[in-house]
């Protein structure tokens, strides 16, 4: 019986395929990319969390802010701000459009507008920022491209 209102056909297939996906013993699609979308109306306040003891490995991309406490390997991209803990590690490429960084990165990093190294901060690779703000303590070594 099916009650008034309601469709007896709707099913959330995007969670049914996760849901599998997580139990499967099949390895998954070789196309390593993981894209994270928020809702049209998007809330500035979205966040997608990658806690520690997680560990990402491909192509990463993300419509909203990102908090990176994990391991990444591979290109991460943000369309607004990352912001990654003092136990967050990004081997690979990274760009953004604002970031804060008090883990590491290894790498490139581009940052459309305003990069922040907490006194944590460590970057080993190419840096390329509109601004850059480096707290005591932070390090970086490679190139640094500041206003471009």
């Amino acid at each position: 019986m099916v009650k008034q209102g309601r469709s007896a056909s709707k099913v959330n297939h995007s969670n049914l395929l996760s849901k599998t996906s997580m139990l499967s013993k099949t390895k998954p699609n070789s196309d390593k990319t993981l894209t994270v979308v928020a809702n049209a109306a998007k809330d500035s306040s979205d966040t997608c969390v990658i806690a520690s003891g997680t560990n990402i490995e491909g192509k990463f991309n993300a419509a909203e802010n990102v908090r990176v406490d994990g391991f990444m390997k591979g290109d991460v991209k943000c369309s607004q701000r990352l912001v990654m803990g003092e136990t967050g590690r990004i081997e690979g490429k990274v760009h953004t459009k604002d970031a804060i960084v008090m883990g590491k990165i290894e790498g490139e990093v581009v940052v459309e507008g305003t990069l922040h190294l907490k006194g944590t901060a460590l970057i080993k690779g190419t840096i390329t920022a509109k601004f850059m703000i480096v707290d005591e303590g932070a390090r970086y070594v490679g190139e640094c491209k500041i206003g471009a």
